[in-house]
């Protein structure tokens, strides 16, 4: 039986995350529902992606009986109040990275979830790339040694885009592109805590983040380091050093599909989409909604490969990353 979706808003990421299942069996996978703040929105989203009720808000989707699970595609400011509306409603909830604006929120949504006894993931979707699961095969394998350095950078000029710069949609580098390098380098290490956390950075006039570098030592001698930028373009590739070679991933490394493991390139194509995308590879989300899926046929209410420890320990070190760079938000005073 097809797993049932229900989309939360009708924005860009979302148009993109309809198309992306649309590169999965519908047998498996189908969009039933989309809600968005506008009705004729949700409208036109139905339409254009096949789904069979439209809906003007979010209350009446986490309603709908037929809906198996969330996709909640709202800027984070309101990841937190979204995501409690389903849950509370016994919704399971795939949210977007972020998953929350600090680790007071994500903690708040993470025991709704187990207190509603429902299944929930960030939405982390570099993780369940092809690309992804051979880096965790050959690191497992051993096929670095030990891994002594990971380097990242996501640097991409947004001052054009409101949610980017400002202080109340959530604005930032940290948690806007920071996340996919920390998120890279907390795979790498196995979601261990780092030992210390150096971060140095620049704001916009606005007061969030526009440049940050981070320096993350770990137990046993092991660095990460990172740039994260929204005023600059880098080459946006990572690389892991160990003892015995090197794993680079190149542009894109926020959504790869190419490694080079100790000069070797090896492809990992996505499939084409049925319409045009927002953002670059999106096809790419297909993966994290075939995890759902695999999670909610097993009956887990949290993935391993992005657990709930995994996001609580991403929006730790973002908050103290942030506190060390001097960008508070209004719900870090609430």
């Amino acid at each position: 039986m097809a797993t049932r979706w229900g989309i939360c808003s009708a924005g860009k990421i979302s148009q993109d995350f309809a198309v992306a299942l649309k590169t999965l069996p519908a047998a498996d996978h189908q969009v039933v529902a989309v809600a968005a703040r506008k009705l004729e929105d949700a409208q036109e989203f139905a339409t254009k992606h096949g789904a069979s009720r439209a809906f003007g808000s979010y209350e009446e989707l986490a309603r709908d009986p037929d809906v198996d699970v969330v996709y909640v595609g709202v800027i984070h400011p309101y990841h937190l109040k979204t995501c409690l509306l389903f849950i509370n409603a016994k919704k399971n909830v795939l949210c977007e990275k972020p998953l929350a604006m600090n680790a007071k929120e994500v903690k708040e949504i993470l025991d709704a979830a187990k207190r509603n006894n429902v299944f929930l993931m960030e939405a982390v979707w570099t993780r369940f790339f092809p690309a992804s699961e051979e880096i965790r095969r050959l690191l497992a394998r051993g096929e670095v040694g030990e891994v002594k350095v990971v380097r990242s950078e996501f640097a991409v000029p947004l001052m054009h885009v409101p949610r980017a710069v400002q202080k109340e949609l959530g604005g930032g580098a940290m948690l806007d592109v920071g996340i996919y390098c920390l998120q890279f380098t907390s795979m790498v290490y196995h979601g261990e805590k780092p030992e210390s956390i150096q971060a140095t950075g620049v704001c916009f006039e606005s007061g969030v983040d526009e440049t940050v570098v981070v320096t993350l030592k770990y137990p046993g001698s092991r660095l990460a380091v990172f740039t994260c930028s929204a005023g600059v373009q880098l080459p946006n590739e990572a690389v892991i050093a160990g003892t015995k070679g090197t794993i680079k991933v190149p542009y894109p490394m926020w959504c790869p599909t190419s490694l080079v493991m100790n000069g070797k390139e090896t492809q990992y194509p996505l499939p084409e989409p049925s319409m045009p995308l927002n953002f670059l590879n999106s096809t790419g989300m297909r993966y994290e909604a075939e995890e759902v899926r695999q999670c909610l046929l097993k009956g887990l209410k949290e993935s391993t490969i992005m657990s709930h420890t995994d996001s609580l320990l991403l929006a730790e070190v973002e908050d103290e990353v942030r506190r060390q760079v001097g960008v508070v938000y209004t719900q870090d005073c609430q």
